[in-house]
């Protein structure tokens, strides 16, 4: 640590780099327990080794999952479509266009008989919708949840 007293003033530490010198040994001690510790913390290492080797595995099997599900979905429609008549295929495409034209001209109508200050606040309405979607889905995702929670209570 120092050099024992000689009789000779500059061989002597003072006191403040004596506590210098004792930090200095502290921080460097413990950053030697601290790096022999995590080469010494076996069952740590081999903990998180085993973590990501199940969460790599767990990622594999649910990739696998989804495949054979959008696979079996594919399959269904297609069941669906070829045991379908094609007459009421035709009446499904000729009430969807239906439905669409009436819509469109049901849209129009509101349009043009809407007063422009109700149109100029809903237009400010859809576009704070479409600004906040996340919170306003998760509301109705919970509506809907209070909706069927009461509807199952009532049957009960």
């Amino acid at each position: 640590m120092s050099t024992p007293f000689q009789g000779d003033n500059e061989a002597t530490p003072t006191p403040e780099e004596l506590r210098k010198q004792v930090e200095n040994t502290r921080e460097q001690l413990g950053r030697t327990v601290k790096a022999s510790a995590g080469r010494a913390d076996v069952k740590a290492q081999a903990a998180k080794e085993k973590a990501a080797q199940i969460t790599g595995q767990a990622a594999e099997k649910a990739a696998l999952v989804s495949d054979q599900i959008r696979e079996k979905a594919t399959q269904a429609t297609q069941v669906v479509r070829d045991q379908t008549p094609d007459p009421v295929l035709d009446k499904a495409a000729q009430a969807a266009t239906q439905v669409r034209e009436t819509a469109a001209r049901a849209g129009q109508f509101v349009a043009e008989s809407t007063p422009d200050q109700v149109r100029e606040k809903a237009e400010t309405a859809a576009t704070m919708a479409k600004a906040n979607r996340t919170p306003l889905l998760a509301a109705a995702a919970a509506f809907v949840v209070v909706l069927l929670v009461r509807r199952s209570r009532r049957r009960r």
